[in-house]
């Protein structure tokens, strides 16, 4: 399987405005800035959902059918052939954190450094565009049937027999995401780590350790907004 990756890290520049705004704001004067700190940390949380990291990918997938059902795909190969249709899926994941989740903590460990710990990453699929790439009718061997009657008796396409392969490549699409989401694990962490460092740095924090979940990603929502072509 031909695989196509690009890995996009998300800019935030926009939460770091809106972070360095909010600590000009808060700006700590003389004494209760330790206190005024840590309260500044605590409004991470208002920020809501995070995306951190985002892929991008283009994928082959194959699926294929029998005209005589599961019974002829596993017996009958040898008189006639599976449907088969080839289709490149076009997806990106985002990844994302909800840091108004209670798994998001914030503890304060010495003066001007605090460790926070991440909550569960999330995980949304997107399917942009589905390319049909190659299409194969059920045939019957020639070599015990002549071509001129595998024309005639040969399994093509019809309209259902498109929609379910079609299900079966999605469903296979949605594996392959799957997997690239634990391939990707540590990017991810990386991306979300100087993030996180970036956000409470400009709210005041001098040192931050980001600690996360040993969880595995969570997908939260298949989003499928593919023109099919």
């Amino acid at each position: 399987m031909t695989t196509t990756l690009t890995i996009i890290a998300l800019s935030l520049l926009a939460g770091g405005l809106f972070a360095g705004l909010l600590l000009v704001l808060r700006r700590p004067r003389g004494r209760g800035m330790s206190v005024r700190t840590v309260a500044g940390i605590e409004d991470l949380k208002a920020i809501g959902v995070l995306s951190v990291f985002k892929a991008v990918t283009k994928e082959i997938v194959t699926a294929r059918d029998h005209s005589l059902g599961n019974l002829g795909k596993r017996y009958l190969e040898w008189l006639i052939t599976s449907r088969k249709m080839a289709m490149i899926f076009e997806f990106d994941i985002d990844f994302q954190y909800d840091l108004r989740d209670p798994g998001f903590t914030v503890r304060e460990e010495a003066p001007g450094r605090y460790r926070l710990q991440m909550p569960r990453c999330e995980y949304v699929v997107h399917i942009r565009n589905v390319t049909f790439y190659d299409e194969q009718g059920g045939k019957l061997l020639p070599i015990i049937i002549p071509d001129v009657i595998n024309k005639i008796l040969g399994g093509g396409f019809n309209e259902e027999d498109r929609n379910k392969l079609m299900d079966e490549a999605r469903e296979q699409a949605e594996k392959l995401a799957q997997n690239l989401v634990l391939r990707l694990n540590s990017e991810v962490q990386s991306s979300a780590r100087q993030t996180m460092e970036m956000l409470a740095k400009s709210f005041g924090a001098q040192q931050v350790a980001v600690d996360f979940s040993n969880a595995e990603p969570r997908k939260t929502q298949l989003v499928d907004s593919a023109a099919v072509r």
